[in-house]
């Protein structure tokens, strides 16, 4: 694995602008500068401002990471996923999607151990919270996001088994969308999408958005929530095919949002930047594909996990940040 200088870092890639409306977001001199390389597949960024550094990870290299100006790439947990005797029947046995607690805490997508876990980043223990729905094993928990309320909203697709839906070790025959709420309650949301991924809440909370990954009909959806936090409605937001007909590379996958509540999925091309009535006005673009990204430092960075690198831009936008 190789560390960019702290003072010169390489640039990929190139902003691809298809609105005028992009100006608001990203200046025109904008650029995409690579932090770190030589991983296999990143994810799951999240910026911690206690101690300004940024912790993704390497799901099928089993370790989580950090990323500091100051510091580069240090190793936070290796296994950060599963840890027990060898086995060939994970495909990615690390962890995915994370997100920080109101208490500070790390809660993090396991795949290996098929979990959601929490993990104290003073002392790196780390905790399972939840393995199962009415008893059955979930398939791999991918993607979280935190409500303000404390209730945690996740997906649950089987991207982490070998095989995937085909696994013998699946227990669910569905790939689900989840909420657990802060008394301990866990509800299913949906059961129906067919590879729901990444997960984000709007500004004020009152929409849910989950991408799609499925090849074949690759998507953004999302659900009006109520008061209880619970869907009221259901619908398409955004139509990933004609992108991934024109052979962007990636799926839908990541995706975070800005105080105005503009999105910023990963999908095929890069990161889709998409108004809140899902007008695409721009693609970040890095050359490969892009899992997922989040904003960090003073909320105006762009951190992207893209394929076997580790990248940021910087945006005239500021994002939602714990």
């Amino acid at each position: 694995m190789s560390v960019s200088s702290q003072v010169t870092y390489k640039t990929v890639g190139r902003i691809h602008r298809l609105s005028p409306k992009l100006d608001a977001v990203i200046a025109p001199d904008a650029e995409i500068q690579q932090l770190a390389d030589g991983f296999i597949w990143t994810e799951g960024p999240v910026w911690v401002r206690d101690g300004a550094y940024l912790v993704f990870s390497d799901v099928p290299g089993n370790v989580m990471y950090r990323w500091s100006e100051a510091d580069g790439v240090s190793e936070v947990l290796n296994p950060s996923g599963y840890d027990g005797p060898p086995t060939d029947a994970f495909a990615e046995p690390g962890q995915n999607g994370m997100a920080l607690d109101a208490a500070g805490f790390l809660l993090a997508c396991d795949h290996g151990n098929r979990a959601l876990a929490r993990i104290d980043l003073k002392t790196r223990k780390k905790t399972l919270l939840l393995e199962r729905w009415q008893g059955k094993r979930f398939n791999s928990p991918n993607d979280l996001a935190v409500a303000r309320t404390g209730a945690i909203y996740f997906t649950d697709p089987t991207y982490g088994l070998k095989g995937r839906n085909s696994s013998p070790l699946r227990e669910l025959d569905f790939n689900g969308v989840y909420r657990l709420a802060p008394d301990g309650t866990l509800e299913l949301l949906d059961a129906d999408l067919t590879f729901p991924n990444g997960i984000a809440l709007s500004p004020d909370q009152s929409r849910l958005y989950v991408s799609v990954s499925d090849p074949d009909a690759p998507k953004l959806v999302v659900y009006d929530l109520g008061p209880d936090g619970l869907p009221t409605a259901k619908a398409l937001f955004f139509d990933a095919m004609p992108l991934r007909a024109a052979g962007g590379p990636g799926l839908p996958d990541g995706l975070c949002l800005d105080t105005d509540g503009r999105l910023y999925a990963t999908g095929p091309g890069g990161v889709l930047v998409l108004t809140p009535d899902a007008e695409l006005i721009g693609v970040i673009e890095t050359g490969t594909a892009i899992a997922n990204c989040a904003f960090g430092e003073d909320g105006s960075t762009l951190f992207l996990a893209s394929n076997h690198t580790l990248a940021r831009v910087r945006l005239k936008t500021t994002g939602l940040v714990w």
